[in-house]
């Protein structure tokens, strides 16, 4: 079922004719593809600006302020980007509290009497994801330079190198994996995003998707421009693995017993702590006290039992898919380690593939084979002479949870998979002698060995199961609402203050997996 919901959107775009695509190919679809392009390409630039050089000074400093730093640079990555959006756009629009201080402070009338950063803007939809999206790239860089061998850094330096050669020519290429694959993440990201593209008006082939399937109830052509973008992302990942297959780093690049460490200066601390403090300053502390400042001020108004049932509906569904894809995930790895065929390998990679898909097209991908078996089962019930018993899969919850596992599996399998790879041959060995086997493997061997891993992938897809929005907004049961899906609702009618409670419950959700996920990368 996996496989089928990745290719449907394509066969289905080859299937059938779509009355709108023609449309939309002679005259729109061009600024769809370019404004994607550039829009991934910002991102992948800005995060990569941002990323590497915080994580270099995490991994390699030392200066006053590095343990905060630490782990709150990880922080925006619990805030969704449409919120960061709503809350920039509240502050930086033509009617926000800055523009209009500065037409009481310089005594301007209108909007032609200055220049002031459109936030409703292609450019300014790159700012807001990239705010959110950099700590992918924070992350991976960063665990990257932890692993290097100090050895060949301290060998330039012995050559005469300075710090920033030695940064340059030595640590920046061994993790250039680590780099492409982070960058890549947060492009596929980009492009996956809906709510702030969509708020700030910017046509991109994720909202053309939306636009046809709901606006104009045109599946066929959705699945026409949903086939680009599933083009477009197996491009990505091509060229990311392309990279991987170039990379010659072995046991040079790996963890030695000596460290890498650059003691800055005053000048040089106080300008690492500027730039760390200004990035969580635009990318969490704001956003958060203006969502509590709303949250506190209208907590009458926001506050209702809804608010709690639509917690309750998006933590359900979090937490079904978390265990459903640490169960499934563990069986592939525990298959394929037991039996490593190609046969297991592929259904690995085949089941690692979701992630990459964004929401709007994983849920037609979803919806098409669940409607043609809810139509087998009705065809059934009739059959037998009992009644139709409705659209039992694709008019439920379970579509929604089906879409979460297919895509966030992905992050179950990946973290698995490493935690497979540490675990010595032997010891499988070793136990199948006292005669351990089948199940006893898995639970008195495997599991305790992999525990931790396993508990970092199930809160990271309970996270991202919780702030995911495409899926749930096309795929949800009438009237029935998540917190994303309820906070893009007044978000939109832009009434962001009394959706800032339902946006601060999903930020805290957030927190601690991330946290976690942080203290498990400094500890190997």
């Amino acid at each position: 079922m996996h496989g089928i919901a990745i290719i449907n959107p394509a066969f289905e775009a080859l299937s059938t004719h779509g009355d709108s695509f023609t449309h939309i190919k002679e005259t729109v679809l061009t600024d769809y593809v370019i404004n994607t392009v550039l829009l991934m390409a910002a991102v992948g630039f800005l995060v990569l600006l941002i990323g590497i050089p915080l994580a270099w000074l995490i991994a390699n400093c030392e200066f006053w302020g590095k343990r905060f730093f630490n782990w709150a640079l990880v922080l925006p990555l619990a805030m969704p980007a449409y919120l960061v959006a709503y809350t920039y756009t509240d502050l930086l629009d033509y009617a926000g509290p800055i523009q209009i201080t500065l037409r009481d402070w310089f005594g301007w009338t209108s909007i032609n009497d200055y220049w002031f950063f459109d936030i409703r803007s292609l450019s300014g939809a790159a700012i807001m994801l990239s705010l959110v999206l950099y700590p992918y790239v924070y992350l991976m860089v960063r665990a990257s330079f932890l692993e290097q061998n100090a050895t060949l850094t301290h060998a330039a330096r012995v050559l005469g190198k300075s710090p920033f050669k030695c940064f340059m020519q030595v640590s920046l290429p061994l993790a250039r994996t680590a780099i492409i694959a982070s960058c890549a993440l947060a492009m596929m990201e980009s492009m996956a995003d809906f709510a702030t593209v969509n708020y700030f008006a910017v046509s991109t082939l994720t909202t053309a998707v939306y636009d046809t399937w709901l606006g104009h109830y045109d599946l066929a052509s959705a699945a026409k421009l949903s086939a680009i973008m599933v083009m477009g992302i197996f491009v990505l990942l091509f060229l990311e693995q392309l990279q991987k297959g170039r990379q010659k780093n072995s046991n040079d690049a790996k963890v030695s017993q000596q460290t890498l460490s650059y003691k800055l200066s005053t000048k040089q601390t106080v300008l690492a702590v500027s730039f760390c403090s200004l990035i969580l300053f635009l990318a969490f502390i704001v956003p958060v006290v203006i969502l509590l400042q709303y949250a506190f001020h209208y907590f009458e108004q926001s506050w209702t039992t809804e608010v709690f049932d639509f917690a309750l509906n998006s933590a359900g569904i979090a937490l079904i898919t978390a265990l459903l894809a640490l169960v499934l995930s563990l069986i592939l790895n525990y298959s394929y380690r037991v039996k490593p065929t190609k046969a297991q390998s592929f259904s690995l990679k085949v089941a690692s593939s979701g992630y990459a898909i964004p929401g709007t097209v994983m849920a037609i991908g979803v919806l098409i084979p669940l409607t043609f078996l809810d139509t087998q089962i009705n065809d059934m019930a009739v059959w037998m002479g009992l009644s139709a018993p409705g659209l039992l899969l694709s008019g439920t919850v379970i579509a929604i949870i089906f879409a979460h596992l297919v895509r966030f599996i992905a992050i179950a399998n990946k973290t698995l998979e490493s935690s497979y790879e540490k675990i010595s041959p032997s010891l499988d060995m070793v136990s199948k002698t006292m005669g351990t086997n089948g199940v006893n493997l898995l639970r008195k061997v495997h599991i305790p060995l992999i525990r931790k891993s396993a508990l970092v992938a199930a809160l990271l897809i309970f996270v991202e199961s919780m702030k995911e929005l495409p899926a749930a907004l096309l795929l949800r049961p009438f009237d029935f609402q998540t917190l994303p899906t309820y906070v893009y609702q007044f978000a939109s009618d832009e009434q962001l203050e009394l959706a800032a409670l339902g946006a601060i419950l999903i930020v805290l959700v957030g927190l601690i997996p991330l946290l976690v996920l942080n203290r498990s990368i400094d500890a190997k």
